[in-house]
């Protein structure tokens, strides 16, 4: 073993234990630095009679009951006791109670600011959360746009004629992080290239973001990072919700929620989403579409059961995505007169969650499980790829203490099973692949440090036994500062089909590796998190670092024959190296700041020498301004994101040289919007790429699409200008009766 370390569990399966409560009290003190923890403070539900007592450093947990909401009263001596009425939504809330002395006049009034992004601090791992307020701040019409106010997870388009997207952490493919749908792994294999513009962001409750590798009770894949995708619950969300956009280019878009009370333990939920782009736009006049003209619909049911010695979660999820794309004489059909791009994704899935609360406190069993079907046809003029995919998840988690909940742990076992038939032109990559696994884990909370520790192994039909263990400590330096650490393996089995489809957008051929194994990387890094005052205003400053380094990966070498794309495995170096800084800053209520800085060191060994990983650039900056007037009724947000060179494939011109531009251009982006409420009524209006930045001539020898030359993948920037959107948003909550 090159390492010897123990594994995590990061985010615990909701379903497979009882919610908990978290939080912290303090004592109240004029002056803020001398503000200390409560001890033995009495935290108490009134109506389950659940009852804690606070730590020496302040903390308590709860296990919330199945009926709520219920009144939390938090008393002790010499202090005046406090109230809170915690619902279901406080099952991912922690808590920050300040108690005033029973001398202060009983005139003084509590306030309190939620923020809409945020570091989760009782989290043992660095969590960032985005809320739906934060979503709110951009048009956030799909998961692909959901992360323009983020400074963690950038959003790259991969061509220049599908309109595809794909995330990136830490300079990595958004192959390398984990996407989970409430914990279930999601937008994988073949959805992974077009997935993430079929699930709107109107459906999503939170987002949270965690670099570094993920837990092992959800899988072995988190490599660079994992996204957790938390969907409205069927027992929270609106009577009734409506949102409708439509931008500049035409493209309109309506989604539409509901959801309500069936009985007394069920209640059921719907989504709707329905988009169009119809008209082509050629601004550059290269004569290729802008952007494809596309047409999607989604809809997903969920039900949700809450009983007395169980509870479920169960639903079923479908799309169907079609663009076209190409020049702008293609009409769908003439291939064999336009280059044409024409990419039709169909999908359906059903996941169920059950929960079972065992007679013993703290002991609970839970089990997830998913199946899915999707099928993509995609053609770029003439090169066409054709895939099928059946996958089925289970998941098992037995969840306990010993002792007292100081000392936790979860065992349990996993099943994936995938059937994936895929051909592009001549070359063909089907597989059954069929990997079950065992895994544990160990959670210690102490009054100053925090652990996670655990190991998971798999065995792959084909590939044979991989281990991944993993660990992450959490150390409270003060009341205001944080370090994390974290260490842990990860590993999966590449795709180069799917993975890189976007590549079908280029005369390159295509050199299929000789043999397939699978990718595994070791991944090592920290943050620190200072909270501070300033001004009687609360700010943050974070900072985190990151190193992923690679035993085996599949290459996709750009270098190596500039007529050809070389997949080929690792020979030599592949790493990845991550810095982050952060400040978040309220110099007024009505005003939130946010300023970021990200520097990437990507590199591997393409033709032969250790180089840059193309399209990452090593220089990121960002800032956000986020402005609410007093009575709440105008919101104004904006975002700066700046970002530095990026190195270029070198490709063949038409005139048969070789092209000379290595490195991109420096640019920046600016997105603002306007927000009213009035009433349920919200009305936006906003602007992206506000500064009109267009990269010149993104396509190569574009007059001749069906030539070796043609590329349409050396995109590094926007390649349409200042777009202008307007939108509504139309709610009407649940009766409160029915809470």
């Amino acid at each position: 073993m090159k390492y010897i370390i123990l594994g995590i569990v990061f985010f615990a399966c909701l379903t497979g234990a009882k919610a908990q409560l978290k939080g912290v009290v303090f004592g109240y003190s004029a002056d803020p630095a001398q503000k200390k923890p409560i001890q033995n403070a009495k935290v108490r539900l009134v109506n389950s009679r659940e009852g804690a007592y606070t730590g020496e450093d302040g903390t308590f947990e709860l296990i919330l009951p199945k009926n709520l909401p219920d009144t939390m009263i938090i008393s002790s001596i010499g202090f005046v006791n406090d109230t809170v009425v915690v619902t279901r939504k406080d099952r991912f809330a922690g808590y920050q109670i300040t108690l005033f002395s029973d001398q202060l006049l009983p005139e003084t009034i509590i306030k309190a600011k939620a923020s809409d992004h945020s570091i989760l601090r009782l989290k043992v791992l660095h969590v960032e959360n985005i809320s739906s307020g934060e979503l709110k701040k951009a048009a956030c019409c799909n998961l692909s746009e959901s992360f323009e106010t983020n400074a963690s997870v950038d959003v790259n388009i991969t061509d220049a004629v599908s309109g595809a997207k794909k995330i990136q952490m830490m300079g990595l493919d958004g192959v390398y992080t984990q996407i989970q749908f409430e914990n279930i792994p999601s937008l994988r294999g073949l959805e992974s290239s077009f997935g993430l513009h079929s699930m709107p962001g109107t459906w999503v409750e939170s987002i949270q973001i965690t670099k570094g590798t993920g837990n092992v009770v959800n899988g072995y894949e988190s490599m660079a990072g994992l996204v957790n995708i938390e969907l409205k619950k069927s027992e929270e969300m609106e009577r009734l919700y409506l949102n409708g956009y439509v931008n500049r280019f035409g493209r309109a878009e309506l989604n539409f929620n509901t959801g309500f009370r069936l009985s007394e333990k069920w209640t059921s939920g719907w989504f709707a989403h329905a988009s169009t782009t119809p008209f082509a736009f050629d601004e550059n006049n290269d004569n290729f579409r802008d952007f494809p003209n596309d047409n999607n619909l989604a809809v997903f049911n969920r039900y949700s059961f809450e009983g007395e010695k169980m509870e479920a979660k169960l639903g079923v999820n479908a799309y169907w995505d079609k663009r076209v794309g190409g020049q702008t004489s293609f009409n769908g059909t003439n291939f064999a007169e336009a280059y044409g791009v024409l990419i039709d994704s169909r999908h359906i899935d059903a996941f169920a969650k059950t929960g079972f609360f065992l007679k013993k406190p703290l002991h609970s069993i839970g089990v997830v499980y998913n199946a899915k079907y999707q099928t993509v046809d995609a053609t770029f003029g003439n090169r066409q790829f054709r895939g099928t995919e059946k996958r089925g998840y289970v998941n098992a988690i037995y969840d306990g203490i010993i002792n007292n909940s100081t000392h936790k742990f979860k065992v349990g076992a996993s099943g994936v099973y995938s059937d994936l038939e895929q051909q592009m032109d001549s070359l063909n990559d089907d597989r059954l692949e069929i990997v079950p696994g065992v895994f544990g884990e160990y959670t210690y909370s102490g009054a100053r440090l925090s652990a996670v520790a655990g190991v998971r192994g798999d065995y792959h039909n084909i590939y044979g036994f991989q281990y991944a263990p993993r660990l992450h400590l959490k150390y409270a330096v003060t009341e205001r500062l944080d370090l994390r650490g974290t260490v842990g393996k990860g590993w999966r089995v590449p795709n180069y089909m799917i993975d890189n489809i976007s590549l079908l957008a280029t005369g390159r051929t295509w050199m299929a590796p000789d043999t397939i194994s699978p990718e595994i990387s070791w991944n090592v890094g920290g943050s620190l998190v200072q909270r501070f005052v300033l001004w009687k205003r609360a700010g943050s400053i974070t900072a985190d670092f990151y190193h992923t380094q690679f035993e085996n990966q599949m290459v996709v070498d750009r270098d190596a024959d500039a007529n050809a794309v070389v997949f080929n495995s690792l020979d030599g170096t592949s790493y990845s190296n991550s810095l982050q800084l952060e400040l978040a800053y309220s110099p007024a209520k009505q005003l939130d700041l946010r300023f970021a800085y990200k520097w990437l060191d990507v590199k591997a060994v393409f033709a032969g020498e250790l180089q840059s990983r193309v399209m990452v650039p090593v220089h990121r900056g960002f800032a956000n301004i986020g402005y609410k007037t007093r009575n709440k009724r105008w919101m104004a947000d904006a975002t700066i994101s700046v970002f530095g060179q990026a190195r270029l494939p070198q490709n063949i011109l038409p005139d048969g040289s070789l092209s000379t531009d290595g490195f991109s251009q420096t640019y920046a982006l600016v997105n603002a919007q306007i927000t009213h409420v009035y009433h349920s009524w919200e009305f936006y209006l906003g602007g992206e790429n506000i500064g009109n930045f267009v990269q010149r001539n993104p396509i190569i020898d574009a007059e001749n699409p069906f030539s070796s030359t043609f590329d349409a993948t050396r995109v590094w920037a926007p390649v349409v200008g200042m777009n202008i959107y307007a939108g509504f948003r139309f709610s009407i909550a649940q009766p409160k009766e029915e809470e």
